[in-house]
């Protein structure tokens, strides 16, 4: 990845210097502050940012990401597209259902290889998204039906639901997709490897104004 130096008296002014020099917006780089310069009696203070655009980070993470699968005996092409500002790799393989593991453990094994890297080259984490052949992307669909349907069941029993035990991206597929709702809320309980989520019925101020 190209890192680029720019300083400035400021950090705001460093980081102007960039969005005009590589010609990108500041939400397309990733900036961190180098160094400060304290000024002296005939010297002005002076910030130094390290700025890397994004694109060069994707296209890293999917250089790595091909390296890696290599390492592990696998032949695969991976596509990357852009949806709201998060990278989305995904993978198809000579071997996905290998690649994916049972319940997917495989690719979150993966995921989390590749993320600990990304963040140590960075110093800082980096949202992206792996998926093999779109078994992620169908898995949050089969998660979201299962979280309505239960919501649904809580709604109208009054009583609380326990999930099976999820990762953390499986617990947080379930939280966003009953975020909004006006009948239930979300919460993840026990410990790991064992967490889960309870869907519990939420109290509904027209319901406690009837009471009243």
């Amino acid at each position: 990845m190209n890192e680029h130096k720019y300083t400035g008296k400021t950090k705001e002014e460093a980081v102007q210097a960039a969005i005009e020099d590589l010609q990108e917006l500041e939400e397309n780089l990733i900036i961190r502050e180098s160094s400060e310069q304290k000024g002296g009696l005939f010297k002005q203070k002076k910030v130094e940012i390290t700025v890397i655009e994004k694109r060069d980070v994707n296209k890293y993470i999917k250089d790595f990401i091909i390296s890696t699968i290599k390492e592990l005996g696998f032949t695969a092409n991976v596509e990357v597209k852009v949806k709201e500002n998060v990278p989305n790799y995904t993978i198809f393989s000579d071997n996905d259902s290998l690649l994916i593991g049972k319940t997917g453990k495989n690719l979150s094994a993966l995921t989390l290889v590749v993320r600990e890297h990304i963040s140590k080259v960075l110093g800082k984490p980096y949202r992206f998204v792996i998926d093999v052949s779109d078994y992620k992307e169908k898995n949050d669909l089969r998660l979201e039906r299962l979280a309505r349907k239960i919501a649904r069941d809580v709604k109208f029993s009054k009583v609380e639901a326990k999930l099976d035990p999820m990762n953390s991206y499986e617990r947080r597929v379930i939280h966003n997709a009953l975020g909004k709702n006006k009948y239930v809320t979300t919460e993840s309980e026990g410990e790991e490897p064992n967490r889960y989520v309870v869907i519990k019925p939420k109290e509904i101020k027209e319901e406690k104004e009837k009471e009243d």
